[in-house]
C-alpha cells in the first residue's frame, strides 16, 4: 500500500524513486546558468565598434614602449633569468 502511494506521488510530482545510492540526477536536473552568466557581463566595446581604441590598452602599450627604451622591458622568450643561470 505504502509503495503504491510513493509511486503515485513520484508520478504526479515528477520525483524519482532512488535506491539510496548516489546518482548524477541532482546535477542533471539543475537549471543551466551559463547563458545567464554570459548575459551579466557587458560586451567589450571592441566587439561593438571596431574603430574604438581602449584608453587603458593604449596606456599599457605606451608604458611598455617607455620601459623598453630604458632597457627595463620584458626579456625575449628564452633570454630571461633562468636562461642566464645555465
Amino acid at each position: 500500500m505504502a509503495g503504491n502511494v510513493v509511486q503515485a506521488a513520484a508520478r504526479i510530482f515528477g520525483n524519482v524513486i532512488g535506491n539510496g545510492l548516489q546518482s548524477g540526477r541532482k546535477v542533471l536536473t539543475q537549471k543551466i546558468i551559463g547563458q545567464k552568466i554570459v548575459e551579466w557581463y557587458p560586451t567589450p566595446m571592441q566587439d561593438v565598434d571596431p574603430c574604438f581604441d581602449d584608453p587603458s590598452e593604449k596606456r599599457r602599450i605606451l608604458k611598455l614602449e617607455r620601459l623598453k627604451r630604458r632597457g627595463k622591458g620584458a626579456p625575449k622568450k628564452g633570454h630571461g633569468k633562468r636562461a642566464s643561470k645555465k
